[in-house]
């Protein structure tokens, strides 16, 4: 049965950040994950967290400047020491807020070198990397990200992320497999969740092409959560999508899962 947590920078987003957390409850979710935490203090999070019950299941690592362009760090060389204190500022967050999985983005290459090269210095980062999180119980995560939402960047394929989680080799790092991505790129859903499930760490769903409520579009969700389910998948299942309108009305596919 999958476990559901709610996307707080993309759901209830009709409500101040802080606030989004009761309303996560109140619509069912029992976790939740966020994009950036940092513009929020620990403690303000740790209150709603407490007072609601709620998981909170994931975040990324500082991506850079956002503003500048920037959609992390972990492919880029030379922003080796970058990496590495973004690492310590999500580190800081999650033992705070108790989270145990963060997801390195890989970032937007410039095309002055072939793209092996940027998979090549996001191995070696996450190998320097995965020491440092393993100490400190938590597991990082890549994720392919479609070139059509987020031209440019590294990892779009989900044969990229495979060939460095297995090429490196440590438990500490692992797949997280967004199906909305996949389908944009490069569909064949059920066959991507059963030879990623030795390394799946998370999943994520929106509904395709408009990354919008998983029940429509061109995905047939209860299928994949069954192929989930088969290959014995018990982690949580983000929702990262946007809604078409108000967030809790169109939260009809959730009440089966309740």
């Amino acid at each position: 049965m999958p476990r559901f947590a709610a996307n707080l920078s993309t759901l209830f987003t009709e409500r101040p950040f802080l606030d989004r957390f009761q309303a996560a409850a109140d619509a069912g979710f029992a976790g939740v994950e966020i994009q950036f935490p940092y513009e929020h203090p620990t403690d303000a999070i740790r209150h709603r967290l407490e007072a609601t019950g709620l998981e909170l299941v994931l975040f990324n690592l500082p991506p850079g400047d956002w503003a500048a362009g920037d959609r992390g760090l972990g492919a880029l060389p030379g922003r080796e020491k970058e990496l590495d204190q973004a690492l310590e500022t999500a580190l800081e967050y999650a033992r705070a807020l108790n989270c145990r999985m963060l997801h390195v983005m890989a970032g937007v290459a410039p095309k002055t070198l072939d793209n092996t090269a940027y998979l090549r210095a996001f191995g070696a980062n996450l190998r320097r990397l995965a020491p440092k999180a393993a100490e400190a119980g938590r597991t990082l995560l890549l994720e392919p990200i479609n070139d059509r939402d987020m031209p440019g960047y590294v990892v779009n394929r989900t044969e990229d992320a495979l060939s460095l989680i297995e090429a490196i080799g440590d438990p500490t790092i692992r797949l997280q497999l967004d199906l909305y991505h996949r389908q944009v790129t490069q569909g064949d859903l059920i066959r991507t969740i059963e030879r990623t499930a030795p390394v799946l760490g998370h999943v994520q769903i929106a509904g395709a092409p408009e990354r919008s409520e998983p029940d429509r579009g061109e995905i047939h969700y209860p299928a994949l959560f069954d192929a989930l389910d088969a290959v014995g998948y018990d982690g949580w299942i983000g929702c990262e999508y946007f809604p078409s309108g108000r967030t809790e009305d169109g939260l009809g596919w959730l009440a089966a899962y309740r």
